[in-house]
This record gives C-alpha cells, sequence and structure tokens, in this order.
C-alpha cells in the first residue's frame, strides 16, 4: 500500500505513528553508538535528514521515551536486542540553532539564550525534586533571554549537572543547525561578536563538561577550529567528503527507485536521476536530496524544490560579489565542465570575501557542486597537494544558480532585456544606451566592500557575462578564452603541478581573460566576439581603449575557432567594451 508523503514533517514520533513516508535510517544509531566518539560532528548540506535524525536519536535514548519502542519496531535498529535494552535510558538535552537568522549580534544572541531558557523550562520538576542545592536553584532561575554571557555560556554544563543528579547518568547532547547563526552573521557583519560567544558555549558545553557521556552537533560547514572549535580536541568531524555515515543523511538511489516503483512512478527514474542525483558524502556517489524526491513523490513532476527552500543569500553574496575567477569559475560550471580547485573543509568565514579556496569550499560543504575526481601527490615544488575536481551538483543545482543570475538583474529588467536585443540585432547605438543604464544601476549589486565595481569592474563584466550566458543559452554557447588562433582563448586548461591527470581548470594560476565568443547554435545567426577592457591609464579616451580592444581580436584571431566550424567571416560581429569607474563605451568593426 502506498504511503502517505508528509512535506516538512521533521518529527520522527509523528512520521511513525502517522504512517508517513520513511526511509529507514535507524542504521545511524548502531553505527554512532558503537564508534565511541565523545562528541561529533556531522555536516550536510540543508534539507538531508539532519533534523529527522537527531529527532530519531533523541525519541531512541531519551528517558522522556522510555517504553516507546513502538516507535521502532519493523526498522533495522529493533532486530538487536542489546539495542533495544538502550531504548529511553539516557537523559537528553536537544536544541536547536535552525531558527537563529538574525540581522544584528544582540537580536542573535538573544534568540540563542530565549532557546535557552525554553530548555530550561522543559526541566522545571527539578527545583522541587530535592537534588539542586542553593546555588544550583539561583543559577537555573538566573536563565533568560537576558542574562549575562557567562551564565549564558556555562548554562548546558549547569543543565547536565543537574540532571545527570537527577537521573544518575550523564548526559547525551544534541545540537542541530549549530552554524546557522554563524552564516547569518557573516552575512550580516557581527562575525567576530559572535564567534567569541560560542566558541566559550561551545567550549563549556562540550569541552568542560565532566557530565557529557556522548555529544551529536549538525550544520552544513565545518567552521575552522580557530573561528570556534579551538579548545574542542575531543571533536570528531564527519564531513561530505568522509566515509563515515556516508548512507545515513540523504537517500541511496536503490532507496529512491524503490520509492518511485511504490508511488507508481518507475517510468521517471531517467529524470529523477537527471535532476536530483549527484551529491557525494564520501565514497558514496548516489546520494539523492531527500527533499528533493518526497516533493517529486507528492507532486509527481520535477521541479526546483531543494534549490528553493530557503534563503541563499550567503551563496549569493558570494558568486555575485566574488572575484573575476569565481565568476570564471561559474561560467565553467554553467557550461557543464569541471573545474579543479583546493579544498579546505575548516571554512574560514572572515576569509570568504578574498579567499577563493574557501568561497570553493563552502559551496561544496553546502552541497552546490560535487566531487567529480579526487588527486593527491606532490607537486612540483615539492608540497603535498591535494585538489578536487568539481562540478554543479546536477540539473536542480544549476536551475537554483540561473535563477539566482536572473535576479542581479531584476531590478534593470527592461534595460537588459532590451540591451540583449540590441545585440543580437547589431544595434550599437542603442546597445551603448541600455547597457550604460544597467551599469549605472547595478555596478553596486556586484560590491564586496573593499574591492568596489567602480574601481574594479572587472568582477561586473564577469557577472554580467554570467547573466548572458543564461539569458542567451538557447541561441548561443558562450565560451571564454579558448584557445584559438594565434591567441589563448582558454588560459585556463594546463597540466597541474600533480602527476596522471589533466587538470581542467586551475584556479591558482590561470591567466587573466576578458574575451568571450558567442556561437550560434542556429545555422543563421551571426556568431558573436566580444572583448571587454578596462582604460590603461595611457588611454586618454575609451575611444582608444575600444581600438585596442578590437585590434586583439584581430591580432590574436580569436574568430579562428568560428571559421573553422563553418561560419564565415561576414557572419562574425566583434564588439569593444571599454570601461572606466561605471561608464561603458562600445565600438564595433
Amino acid at each position: 500500500m502506498m504511503r502517505t508523503v508528509g512535506i516538512g514533517n521533521q518529527d520522527f514520533e509523528t512520521i511513525r505513528k502517522e504512517g508517513y513516508f520513511y526511509v529507514d535510517k535507524t542504521n545511524f544509531i548502531r553505527e554512532w553508538w558503537q564508534s565511541g566518539d565523545n562528541v561529533t560532528l556531522i555536516t550536510r548540506p540543508r534539507r538531508f535528514g539532519k533534523t529527522l535524525n537527531m529527532s530519531m536519536v533523541e525519541e531512541f535514548f531519551s528517558i522522556k521515551y522510555a517504553g516507546r519502542g513502538e516507535l521502532f519496531e519493523g526498522l533495522s535498529i529493533w532486530k538487536e536486542e542489546k539495542y533495544r535494552r538502550l531504548q529511553g535510558v539516557w537523559p537528553v538535552i536537544s536544541l536547536s540553532f535552525a531558527n537563529v537568522k538574525e540581522t544584528t549580534y544582540f537580536n542573535a544572541r538573544k534568540k540563542i539564550c530565549r532557546i535557552i531558557r525554553n530548555l530550561y523550562n522543559q526541566y522545571d520538576f527539578l527545583m522541587e525534586s530535592g537534588t539542586l542545592n542553593e546555588d544550583e536553584k539561583d543559577f537555573c532561575q538566573s536563565v533568560s533571554a537576558d542574562m549575562e554571557d557567562y551564565i549564558a555560556t556555562d548554562s548546558l554544563n549547569v543543565l547536565s549537572n543537574c540532571l545527570m543528579k537527577y537521573y544518575g547518568k550523564k548526559v547525551i547532547i544534541l545540537l542541530d543547525e549549530y552554524d546557522t547563526p554563524m552564516q547569518e552573521a557573516y552575512v550580516n557583519g557581527y562575525w567576530d561578536e559572535l564567534a567569541a560567544f560560542i566558541r566559550s558555549f561551545l567550549n563549556a558545553t562540550f569541552k568542560t563538561n565532566p557530565y557529557l557521556e556522548r555529544a551529536i552537533m549538525t550544520g552544513i560547514t565545518r567552521i575552522s577550529k580557530e573561528s570556534i572549535f579551538s579548545d574542542l580536541n575531543n571533536l570528531k568531524v564527519v564531513t561530505t567528503t568522509s566515509d563515515k555515515y556516508s548512507d545515513c543523511f540523504g537517500f541511496t538511489q536503490e532507496e529512491v527507485f524503490a520509492a518511485l516503483e511504490e508511488f507508481g512512478l518507475s517510468d521517471y527514474k531517467e529524470q529523477v536521476k537527471e535532476w536530483y542525483d549527484g551529491f557525494t558524502f564520501g565514497n558514496r556517489k548516489d546520494i539523492y536530496n531527500p527533499w528533493s524526491i518526497i516533493n517529486f513523490l507528492d507532486e509527481r513532476k520535477a521541479g526546483t524544490y531543494w534549490a528553493n527552500t530557503s534563503s541563499n543569500s550567503l551563496v549569493n553574496k558570494l558568486i555575485r560579489e566574488g572575484s573575476r575567477n569565481i565568476k570564471e569559475g561559474f561560467e565553467r560550471l554553467l557550461q557543464g565542465e569541471a573545474i579543479c580547485a583546493e579544498i579546505d573543509e575548516q571554512i574560514v568565514y572572515d576569509l570568504l570575501e578574498n579567499d577563493e579556496q574557501a568561497a570553493w569550499s563552502l559551496l561544496l560543504a553546502s552541497g552546490y557542486l560535487k566531487v567529480k575526481k579526487y588527486e593527491a601527490g606532490i607537486s612540483e615544488f615539492g608540497e603535498w597537494r591535494e585538489k578536487y575536481e568539481l562540478q554543479l551538483t546536477n540539473f536542480e543545482v544549476k536551475a537554483m544558480f540561473q535563477g539566482m543570475i536572473r535576479k542581479w538583474f531584476g531590478s534593470v529588467k527592461t534595460d537588459y532585456g532590451d540591451f540583449i536585443k540590441a545585440l543580437l540585432i547589431g544595434d550599437i547605438g542603442a546597445m551603448n544606451v541600455y547597457m550604460n543604464r544597467v551599469t549605472l544601476e547595478i555596478f553596486s549589486c556586484f560590491d564586496a566592500g573593499k574591492k568596489p565595481s567602480a574601481t574594479e569592474p572587472e568582477r561586473f563584466y564577469h557577472g554580467f557575462v554570467l547573466g548572458l550566458m543564461v539569458e542567451m543559452a538557447d541561441k548561443y554557447v558562450i565560451t571564454s578564452n579558448r584557445e584559438s588562433g594565434f591567441g589563448r582563448y582558454d588560459t585556463c586548461r594546463k597540466e597541474g603541478p600533480i602527476e596522471n591527470g589533466r587538470i581542467p581548470y586551475d584556479l591558482r594560476t590561470h591567466q587573466r581573460a576578458s574575451c568571450y565568443m558567442l556561437e550560434p547554435r542556429g545555422e543563421k545567426d551571426d556568431a558573436i566576439i566580444l572583448e571587454f577592457k578596462v582604460q590603461d591609464a595611457n588611454e586618454k579616451e575609451l575611444t582608444e581603449t575600444i581600438e585596442a580592444a578590437l585590434r586583439q581580436i584581430d591580432e590574436r584571431n580569436y574568430q579562428a575557432n568560428l571559421v573553422a566550424k563553418g561560419i564565415t567571416e561576414e557572419r562574425i560581429r566583434k564588439y569593444g567594451f571599454a570601461f572606466c569607474g561605471k561608464k561603458v563605451l562600445i565600438g564595433e568593426k
């Protein structure tokens, strides 16, 4: 019998009692308990079942669920007697920071304190239990939304002690979405303040807590040890590149195909695979995100379910305000190519603005990129290097990024659309009018504070080209600086420092590129070559900059590839874009 799909249910008890669609992940309980790890941090992309699994763990171990074995009957964990004896025998403290998404440090700290206060309210009975002394009672009463830092950071440590005294057992602590407030802090500019607070809180809760039996933290990212984990040397970190728990979060292909058969959707297996497959955890390369799958089962049609479930403000900020290298990387990703980057799984948020490695690392951890290939070896300089060949995860992620890029130009949608129309028909006068309107309006959209677009316009025009790639994908294949003629139309492809394998795109060593070729998909449309150039000090007028740009197209014979494909010279249009601050002048040849 086909089960009901309950969208948005993250409470294990509700799902089991109501008989909603559920994929058995109780093996996680067994694997985690057998590991013996004291404090475990598990990072997975959002909507990958972290919260549901934490609910499952709580309801398996918590004394509050003693005698509730029926919730687990028929599931993998209930097959072994030794685990059935563990159900409902531990005091469990469970909390989540998933909703701490504030724009100021004051509000973020207050919301965390309120979460802790609400947690204490669940244990009001301790005050009358006779197990607490007066000092402990005073501390419990001092816990509030406005409590001082020293009380807030010690709050779970003290609560652990109180519960151990009452139940005679150490506690299990579950902290879900630990890094949500940290991401908001970075986006909204209060990182340093919150990092100091969270560092003290985590240390008191998980390191200097003698009343702790075991703990699990979940999140999207592994924040650098120096930022908030500096005191936690007892932390076992399991990231998306780890083999541990690789099939415990997300659905395997076997599980997805079984669900499609249950719901009479077997004919959609290939479509579902194209849209939602591609997530890689450790050596498992057949992972699907659960949110998209259950929505597909419910709606019976493909859509960008996972990509649109929550704010992508941090990802949007990284790409929109990122360096030209970041944008060039996305040009290749949107074309279905791979990029090669060094990855550091310890995310340093305060380096994201200027460190491309940190940016790619975050996008990988967040699930927007997948590892196609991994290589490690000694570089030509005698250094140990680890390189990851990365691609967009699947079609759903690509569609999400296309929508995000379109929104960049939302405020000038009419002018942007008119520019594209003018470009297609070769109206140079209209191109200049509309391009200047666009740049005047949205230059600030690409600003990152320290490097405003007006002084580094490459960041703008590479973002502009991303827009062209999205809007003109049905008519043109747009590529940048691939090898062509006497020039270097793709200066990025080269042998890397690691032997045995060609590096498709080296983000550290590639040369700067500013020429784009628009190759028509149809036989009647013209090909277009765009050369972007920033005005040099020795160029007094933008017309000189245009001449230099057009001269470079001819001198480097960029049209050679187009001619080789049978496109005549008469069908190849060449434009030079000259930039000076927010002013743009376009010329043609």
